[in-house]
C-alpha cells in the first residue's frame, strides 16, 4: 500500500484475516492459561479453547460481577493483574488498574488516525482525578510524540489562556466541551490554533462535527472505557469506527452470549489481550452492530456502527424488575422463536405487558405460560412474522410516559 507506514500507526492494522484470527487466537490462549494459573482466579467457568469460535462459549463477565467480586477481595476482586502503576476509581464505585507501559491503553492507535503527532500540543481535557481518562490519553499523546497540556475539566477562562499561551494544536476531550472553549475564546478575542480533536465519553451528533468542521477542526471519536481502553475507533474515512488490534469483539444478544449475524443489532462484549489485566468477555452494556468489509482507509480489522445505546434494558413491571436474561431464557425454551421483546406501556393507571414472539406459528397459551414462567409475570402475547421485529437490539421497550 502507498506511503502505508504514513497513513497507519503499525503493522497490524492491515493484517490479512487469516494472519490477525491465528494471532489473536495465540494472544487468547496465553491469556486464558494466565487466568487459569491464576491462584483463586475469580473468573469461573474459564476453560483452554482451540479456536476462536470456542471464545462464545465462555461465560460473560458482567460489571455487576466485578463490582461484587471487588468487594469480597479489593481491589481487584482477585483477576490476576501485574504491573499496577495507578489505581483508578469508577462510579459504582469500580477500581480498574493503570500501567504505564507504552501506550498501555491503546489509544495511540486513534490519535494517529485522527492526525496527532510530533510537533502537536494536545489540550487534553479529560478527568485526572480518580477516573483514568486523562492518562488514557496522555499515554497515547505520548505514544504518537505529541507534547501534552494536562488541562482537565472546567476554569474554561484559563483552559483558553493555556492554549494560546503554548500553542495547543489539539483537543482531547469530551464533544460538546471543545465548544465551550472555543465560544470562550470568541468571547474573550482570542485566536486558538487548535485544528484537530479527538474525543470520547459522549455522542458526537452530527451538527457538531459539522460546526467544528467549519471551525477549521477535524474531529474524530473513539469507544472506549475505563476498564478496557481503546476498543474501537474512527479514521478519517468516517465509515464506522474500527476495532483496535489489542482486543476482540463480539456483538451478542442482549442477556445471552450468542453471537448475533453481521447487521444486526446487539450488545458488545470485549476480550482485551493486554496480559496485565485480563478480561475476558466483559459485558460493556452497550450496542453497536458489526459493519461488512472493511474500511476505505486501509485498515482491514472489522467495524462497528458505534455506539447505538443501552443493552441493560432492566425495567420494573408492577414492581417487579424483568431484565433481558429472563427474555433470553424464554427464547431458549422454544427453538422456534427467533426473537422477543417485552413492551410496557400503561393501561389506566396499571402497566401492561405484552410480549411480543417473533415465530411463523406457534401456541399462544404456550408462550403464555411460559413467560409467566420465566419473567415471573404474566402479559399478554402477540406472534408476530418472522424478521418483523426492529433490529435495535431491544428486548425490553418501555414505552411508558413519565410525564
Amino acid at each position: 500500500m502507498k506511503d502505508a507506514m504514513m497513513i497507519h500507526f503499525d503493522d497490524l492494522e492491515t493484517r490479512s484475516a487469516d494472519q490477525r484470527a491465528a494471532e489473536q487466537l495465540a494472544g487468547l490462549q496465553a491469556q486464558i492459561a494466565r487466568v487459569m494459573a491464576a491462584p483463586d482466579t475469580c473468573l469461573p467457568g474459564i476453560a483452554a479453547i482451540g479456536d476462536l469460535a470456542d471464545l462464545a462459549r465462555l461465560p460473560v463477565l458482567r460489571k455487576s460481577q466485578l463490582g461484587e467480586w471487588q468487594a469480597a477481595a479489593p481491589p481487584f476482586g482477585g483477576i490476576p493483574v501485574q504491573n499496577v502503576a495507578h489505581v483508578f476509581q469508577s462510579p459504582g464505585p469500580i477500581y480498574e488498574p493503570g500501567g504505564v507501559t507504552h501506550d498501555w491503553w491503546r489509544m495511540g492507535r486513534f490519535l494517529h488516525a485522527a492526525g496527532f503527532g510530533p510537533g502537536d500540543v494536545v489540550q487534553n481535557c479529560f478527568g485526572y482525578h480518580l477516573t483514568p481518562a486523562g492518562m488514557i490519553f496522555e499515554s497515547g499523546a505520548r505514544a504518537v510524540g505529541a507534547t501534552v497540556l494536562p488541562a482537565g475539566v472546567g476554569q474554561t477562562e484559563l483552559q483558553v489562556r493555556a492554549a494560546r499561551d503554548v500553542g495547543s494544536t489539539g483537543y482531547a476531550g469530551t464533544p460538546d466541551y471543545l465548544k465551550v472553549i472555543l465560544d470562550k475564546a470568541r468571547e474573550m478575542g482570542v485566536q486558538l490554533r487548535i485544528t484537530k480533536a479527538a474525543v470520547g465519553g459522549g455522542a458526537l451528533f452530527p451538527s457538531l462535527r459539522a460546526e467544528y468542521a467549519e471551525r477549521g477542526i477535524a474531529c474524530l471519536q473513539c469507544y472506549a472505557t475505563a476498564d478496557l481502553g481503546n476498543i474501537a475507533y474512527e479514521s478519517p474515512a468516517m465509515e464506522g469506527m474500527i476495532i483496535d488490534e489489542g482486543v476482540i469483539v463480539e456483538i451478542v444478544r442482549p442477556g445471552t452470549g450468542d453471537p448475533v449475524a453481521v447487521g444486526e443489532v446487539g450488545e458488545v462484549l470485549v476480550t482485551t489481550l493486554n496480559p496485565d489485566y485480563p478480561l475476558i468477555r466483559f459485558a460493556t452494556g452497550d450496542l453497536s452492530a458489526m459493519l461488512p468489509g472493511q474500511s476505505p482507509c486501509g485498515r482491514t480489522n472489522m467495524r462497528i456502527k458505534g455506539w447505538m445505546g443501552r443493552a441493560d434494558q432492566t425495567t420494573k413491571i408492577k414492581g417487579m424488575f424483568v431484565r433481558p436474561e429472563q427474555v433470553a431464557d424464554f427464547v431458549a425454551k422454544h427453538p422456534e422463536v427467533a426473537r422477543a421483546r417485552v413492551i410496557v406501556t400503561r393501561d389506566g393507571e396499571m402497566d401492561a405487558m405484552t410480549v411480543q414472539v417473533e415465530a411463523a406459528g406457534g401456541d399462544a397459551a404456550a408462550y403464555a405460560a411460559s413467560a409467566a414462567e420465566s419473567l415471573k409475570l404474566k402479559g399478554n402475547i402477540e406472534i408476530v412474522a418472522p424478521g418483523s421485529l426492529p433490529n435495535d437490539g431491544k428486548v425490553i421497550d418501555d414505552q411508558r410516559v413519565y410525564d
